[in-house]
């Protein structure tokens, strides 16, 4: 057995002290796989004092995460810090100047500074492996890179963010509405305190800018996702999407056309044929369709210590055999520019919910906005009214270019018959 992997490990929070505690207890399963035992031999973090449930002793400890990358005999460092620029940016820049291994799960780091990174990796010949960064224990990077490394993939798109599932499995369980299973998830454990970055879609987001690099070969483009969160859900569109069919999923989706890169988060109504439908809780699930292998389906716990340890230690074991590829797939010249695709010429059903005001003429009024817009209704319904008596209308259109039912929306924009903001949603095709 060859000489051990020694690693430097940046961040012992969840995830940092889940790769601790597997590494201990599959030491010599690890060791056997990888050819070679993986020590780590150092850290960094914020608080030397805090109790992880392991002893410290063992690790030479550094207060300065960068000096990880000055240490003598380091072959890998994996940083656990996130955020998009700041320490993991300094870190992961030190690391691969210094001619030494990268892993990281920091995907908005990667979003952001990805083609700076693996350009630097290549020139170092070493490693920038992520495999945590999106869908924690799934092996959904390694399955686009190398399983599906002979097709062109025509879509990839799924479930992204664990949180957001866990908010709509949980309406769709209880009926409650938005704000009340938010509160229980924030309660639990399952929410930060500021889940904006959730539930607003950049988490998401920027998962779905680095599948979308590695399945189309394109830089990475996080400033041309459009990203859209599930704020606005009610229990009652849960309940009409079931009525028709149907589950909203909140869905990344990207998409390469002669016309250019597509790539949007937004909550989806999807078809109970469809596997992401019985997708539930905080579970991650990723569809890539290739032009020869057809549709791939990858599916399991999208967070917590243990899953994202997993890939963590995966990449380490990758790097211990010196099996670690390409960032991206290719080099990272042979990228191309994403050109941004105008989502107003794609065609879709679309599902929209309007509060109205409980009158005469509302649904007239709406229904000339859909038609002077070139909207065709394929179905519509109106239930009874609310206690603030509001009522709730649910129309499903024909497929049609999206811009016509934005066009029908802007026309409605300050009619004195809305109460509160419409919502749109794409029916999954």
């Amino acid at each position: 057995m060859g000489e051990p992997l020694r690693v430097a490990l940046a961040g012992l929070g969840t995830v940092g002290g889940g790769v601790v505690r597997l590494l201990g207890t599959n030491r010599e399963l690890i060791a056997r796989r990888a050819g070679r035992p993986i020590e780590v031999v150092a850290v960094s973090a914020r608080d030397r004092t805090k109790d992880r449930g392991f002893d410290l002793d063992r690790f030479a400890w550094h207060d300065d995460t960068a000096a990880l990358t000055r240490i003598d005999g380091v072959d890998a460092v994996v940083e656990l810090v996130g955020g998009a620029d700041g320490p993991a940016l300094t870190l992961a820049r030190g690391t691969l100047a210094a001619g030494r291994h990268l892993v990281t799960a920091n995907k908005a780091m990667l979003a952001h500074h990805g083609l700076e990174l693996a350009a630097s990796a290549e020139r170092a010949g070493r490693a920038l492996k992520f495999e945590a960064a999106v869908a924690g224990g799934v092996p959904v990077i390694k399955g686009l890179r190398e399983g599906a490394a002979a097709n062109a993939i025509l879509r990839v798109y799924g479930i992204l963010n664990g949180t957001c599932n866990f908010i709509l499995s949980a309406m769709e369980a209880t009926g409650r509405d938005f704000a009340d299973v938010l509160a229980e998830a924030q309660a639990r454990g399952f929410a930060e305190s500021d889940p904006s970055f959730d539930i607003d879609g950049i988490d998401a987001a920027h998962k779905l800018s680095i599948l979308a690099s590695i399945a189309f070969g394109t830089r990475p483009a996080f400033g041309s996702v459009e990203a859209h969160g599930i704020r606005q859900v009610l229990a009652a569109d849960i309940a009409e999407a079931a009525a028709l069919g149907h589950r909203i999923r909140l869905l990344g989706v990207a998409e390469e056309s002669a016309q250019g890169l597509f790539q949007r988060v937004h909550p989806h109504l999807v078809p109970l044929d469809h596997p992401l439908a019985h997708v539930a809780g905080s579970t991650n699930a990723v569809v890539a369709e290739g032009n020869f292998v057809g549709r791939l389906l990858f599916q399991g716990a999208g967070a917590g210590d243990g899953p994202t340890a997993s890939a963590v230690v995966a990449d380490l074991i990758d790097i211990a055999r010196g099996e670690w590829g390409l960032p991206y797939a290719m080099p990272a010249a042979a990228l191309t520019e994403a050109r941004p695709v105008d989502s107003g010429a794609r065609r879709a059903r679309a599902y929209l919910r309007f509060a109205v005001a409980d009158r005469v003429g509302v649904l007239a009024e709406i229904a000339a906005a859909m038609r002077d817009a070139g909207v065709s209704i394929a179905s519509l319904t109106q239930r009874e009214a609310a206690a603030d008596g509001t009522v709730l209308v649910a129309i499903v259109t024909h497929e049609g270019p999206e811009r016509s039912v934005a066009a029908a929306l802007e026309r409605l924009r300050g009619s004195q018959s809305l109460a509160g903001q419409p919502l749109w949603m794409p029916i999954l095709a």
